[in-house]
């Protein structure tokens, strides 16, 4: 499929979603970007619905990057030890408190180059935080169902994100491409999913090219 073809077909994919899920949005529930900074990093080989039941008593205990700053690893871990990998993840979320008092005045910063520089964070969750919480254009967040429903649709056929995610950039009009992720996600988790997808329910049947 040419370059050209791609995006005609991705904009009739994007239409098609847009009226199956008509209110995109990211499934983790947070207060403030701080919030979402840290569930993201927690929802890492995690379901964003145990880091839902995880993050009220963390953040009741812990408000803001100050609270984090002045806590300990072996703290952090008891409220996060049911999110997996919660030794690594217990250290980053101390280390990127601290970091946001010392160099951010205590705010998440809004640039890319930022964002991937606080302990713990990649272009996934900084591209999260740049299209949900700054409303930026162009961010693009490489979630394991945006990958995949990516390549069923024919527009890339490769899984490493930072390729996936500077493809998908050429094509996608950059005022869509944050919504358009969360919708892949939405569609991903009740239609498209990993194994027996429901391609005859589907409602990109007609345009996706189904490389499963």
């Amino acid at each position: 499929m040419t370059k050209k073809a791609k995006k005609e077909n991705l904009i009739k994919i994007i239409e098609l979603l847009e009226k199956e899920y008509p209110t995109p949005e990211c499934s983790l529930k947070y207060e403030d970007p701080f919030h979402l900074l840290v569930a993201t990093r927690l929802a890492a080989q995690c379901t964003d619905a145990r880091v839902n039941l995880v993050a009220p008593e963390l953040f009741k205990a812990l408000p803001d990057p100050k609270a984090f700053s002045l806590s300990s690893v072996e703290q952090v871990e008891e409220y996060i030890k049911t999110c997996g990998l919660y030794h690594t993840k217990a250290k980053d979320l101390v280390a990127l408190g601290k970091t946001l008092v010392e160099n951010f005045d205590s705010k998440v910063p809004s640039t890319m180059e930022e964002l991937t520089s606080l302990p713990g964070i990649g272009r996934k969750t900084a591209n999260l935080i740049l299209g949900d919480v700054f409303s930026k254009p162009g961010a693009v967040v490489t979630d394991t169902h945006f990958i995949r429903l990516c390549n069923r649709m024919g527009f890339v056929d490769f899984k490493e994100p930072k390729k996936v995610e500077d493809a998908m950039r050429l094509l996608l009009p950059p005022e869509k491409s944050n919504d358009f992720c969360h919708r892949t996600v939405m569609h991903g988790r009740a239609v498209c999913t990993a194994r027996n997808p429901k391609c005859d329910k589907c409602c990109l049947k007609e345009v996706c090219t189904k490389n499963i």
